[in-house]
């Protein structure tokens, strides 16, 4: 697999061939004088565009699911980056509607947004009018750089305003950065293109037949996650608020938040299929993941009233049946059950006070 992507070779505007291996061979012997060139001004920019021009390899077609009537999916197994996924961990929903096609969530990377064109052009020739981004973590919006490619840059790509911000702030390059070397540089050639159109809670964009009612109820993944709720299907991509199989990255979130945004979007949506980012929907994803996340919660706040130390606290989360029941086959559950365990527990003894 490295060596394939190694070797992955692309012609410049004159017809130049230019071949990974070859480039990244010169800069790595280039050894300590590279240190030094790169406190160059000049030097630094065209390291960015050299960055910008050499690619990784295409992804692999992953074939659309029908989920609805107009809503199909790209259906990712696996909920972390690798160098073998190539950076595909996150699902990339789209509707076909009468005005044409509705993106929800692009995919972590230009090479995952160019699979997901293909894999709409292979059900539909209709054109994509409109990309919706639930949140800014870059795994569910690094593709926008293919659609704007395909599409044009004036191709309408919609998000909250503090999502926004945030990836045309740290977060859009850092998750460029991340990619990169979470997959050994297969994402390589992605540009940070954000949302230019900011929408607000409660805003229905209406695509002639299909209309999508957005939904936001403060912090919950993170402070700006967007739900879309495809009316006439009654299906509502969830983001990352809510997963199948994976326990979810809680460093922006909040977990009475969590809770508060389930309440709140089931009332106001009713019932739905609930579709998450990582892994299958199903009617009942909010309550039984809810119920694992509450597993969490709910023996740190008691660990916490009753003067227990952290170590303690972790200790009743993997006793408690709502956790102990998923722990030997949720994705991730090793390596992260400590981790939002201890942000359960510091943000327990912030309600407290």
């Amino acid at each position: 697999m490295i060596e394939e992507q190694a070797s992955q070779t692309r012609w410049d505007d004159k017809g130049m061939r230019h071949n990974r291996r070859r480039w990244l061979g010169i800069t790595a012997g280039l050894g300590l004088g590279a240190v030094a060139l790169a406190a160059v001004p000049e030097v630094r920019v065209f390291a960015r565009q050299l960055q910008d021009f050499i690619e990784g390899p295409p992804v692999p077609d992953i074939r659309p699911e029908r989920l609805s009537d107009h809503v199909w999916m790209i259906y990712s197994r696996d909920g972390f980056p690798t160098p073998e996924n190539q950076g595909m961990m996150a699902n990339v929903l789209f509707a076909i509607t009468r005005e044409g096609v509705v993106v929800m969530d692009s995919g972590g990377s230009l090479q995952i947004g160019e699979m997901a064109i293909r894999m709409i052009r292979s059900v539909t020739d209709k054109p994509v009018v409109a990309v919706l981004n639930s949140h800014y973590h870059g795994d569910h919006w690094l593709g926008n750089h293919a659609f704007t490619n395909a599409f044009g840059k004036d191709l309408p790509i919609y998000a909250l305003g503090h999502t926004v911000e945030q990836i045309k702030g740290h977060e859009g390059n850092l998750w460029r950065s991340l990619m990169e070397r979470w997959t050994n540089q297969a994402t390589m050639g992605t540009q940070v293109v954000a949302p230019n159109r900011v929408v607000e809670h409660g805003q229905v964009l209406d695509f002639g037949d299909v209309q999508i009612r957005l939904h936001h109820y403060g912090q919950a993944h993170t402070p700006s996650d967007l739900c879309m709720e495809v009316v006439q299907d009654r299906l509502t991509y969830v983001g990352d608020i809510a997963m199948e199989n994976r326990i979810a990255n809680m460093d922006d979130g909040s977990y009475p938040g969590t809770f508060k945004y389930y309440e709140e979007l089931k009332r106001a949506a009713g019932e739905q299929d609930w579709v998450p980012g990582h892994g299958r929907g199903s009617k009942s994803l909010l309550d039984s993941y809810g119920t694992f996340m509450r597993g969490i919660w709910e023996p740190c706040v008691q660990a916490v009233k009753d003067g227990v130390p952290l170590d303690g606290a972790k200790a009743l989360v993997l006793k408690d049946p709502r956790v102990a029941s998923r722990a030997a086959n949720m994705d991730g559950f090793d390596s992260n059950i400590g981790k939002y365990t201890s942000l359960a527990y510091l943000e327990a003894e912030k309600e407290a006070f």
